[in-house]
């Protein structure tokens, strides 16, 4: 008998899937339950949606895929409730995770506020990233908002280099691009690319909600750092680091901030203005593994900590509106490299806060 496509889609699917590291390596009647639910929730994907689900899966999110949506409501998965989406992400990316509410949907998935249906492509999901230290809360330093009279007004400079001049950076704030209909819109951040303390080609404005900062990426768009780099000679570790940087970051601009999801197989490193305690001399790099998000700029916290700021904790350089992100090697008190200009390579994202 011939076995159909969808069948063998179902087999090659569950055959990608990944194995919890405390599992059993012989199939439990757990395992061949889970194996039936599964096999049950794909079978009623349409040829195409196990297409795109397999590209998916096979890349490792290095495609660009579409959503492949199902009906929402809960699988029954023996005593416990289970959301598809969940179940996908468990299956092809996560085994550890549990609920929902640790993950996070990316900017390319297109079905955010559906009322029936739930994207299932699992690259279409993060793992959220809360950082380890938050600041304060905003009520916590209501009564120093009088310091906002005494603050000292800063030109934005590059606070590790000086190399991204604020004079630059001004008249960028000040340009837009003109579309087709006569409008006009205004980018969100620019981006610089840094071996070292060497920068490597040019400022990159950034218009569009979302950019793919990557090595390589099959059919990627954005800024391909390999191609920035062709011209560029670079000692060994520079070297080692390129070849980890792989399918990148994807930074995102959203209703709460500046989001930042880690493609890659390394951890990434950042350094944010709105990721550290308020008024303080030490600086904090939180570390983000493959697969997770985490907002790297908060709007509102930026604001705050504006008219809050207290000018005598300012020893240098202050840029409130640059975040840097660092592959694969981290900076700071706990690392060997305690400058971020010691990093092999890494990006500066310069936002317009003046939105």
């Amino acid at each position: 008998m011939f076995r159909s496509k969808r069948t063998t889609l179902v087999k090659r699917l569950w055959k990608f899937k990944l194995q919890n590291e405390a599992s059993c390596p012989t199939e439990t009647n757990d395992d061949l339950e889970l194996k039936s639910v599964v096999h049950s929730m794909l079978k009623r994907l349409k040829e195409h949606q196990l297409d795109t689900l397999l590209q998916a899966v096979e890349s490792k999110g290095g495609e660009r895929t579409e959503c492949v949506l199902l009906p929402k409501g809960d699988l029954r998965l023996g005593k416990r409730t289970v959301a598809p989406h969940v179940l996908c992400c468990q299956i092809w990316r996560w085994p550890e995770i549990d609920q929902g509410y640790e993950l996070k949907r990316l900017t390319c998935c297109a079905t955010r506020g559906d009322p029936t249906s739930v994207c299932c492509n699992p690259h279409h999901w993060s793992r959220l990233q809360i950082p380890d230290s938050p600041p304060p809360p905003y009520s916590a330093a209501t009564e120093q908002l009088g310091i906002e009279d005494q603050m000292v007004q800063r030109q934005p400079v590059s606070t590790e280099t000086g190399g991204t001049p604020s004079e630059l950076r001004q008249t960028y704030y000040e340009t837009g691009d003109t579309l087709s209909n006569g409008a006009r819109r205004y980018h969100w951040c620019h981006v610089a690319y840094w071996e070292q303390r060497q920068r490597v080609g040019r400022l990159n404005t950034v218009f569009d909600q979302t950019i793919n900062i990557f090595q390589e990426l099959p059919h990627g768009d954005g800024m391909c750092l390999g191609v920035l780099q062709q011209d560029t000679p670079a000692p060994d570790p520079v070297k080692r680091t390129r070849e980890k940087i792989g399918f990148g970051v994807t930074l995102s601009q959203e209703e709460d901030g500046a989001w930042m999801y880690n493609r890659s197989e390394y951890p990434i490193f950042v350094n944010s203005p709105t990721l550290e305690p308020g008024n303080s001399r030490t600086f904090i790099v939180h570390k983000v593994l493959p697969g997770f998000s985490i907002k790297i700029f908060d709007y509102d916290m930026s604001s705050f900590l504006a008219r809050t700021r207290d000018p005598r904790y300012l020893d240098g350089p202050y840029d409130p509106s640059s975040v840097r992100i660092s592959f694969a090697k981290g900076w700071g008190g706990v690392y060997s490299r305690q400058c971020v200009t010691s990093c092999p390579c890494w990006i500066e994202i310069l936002l317009n806060i003046n939105r």
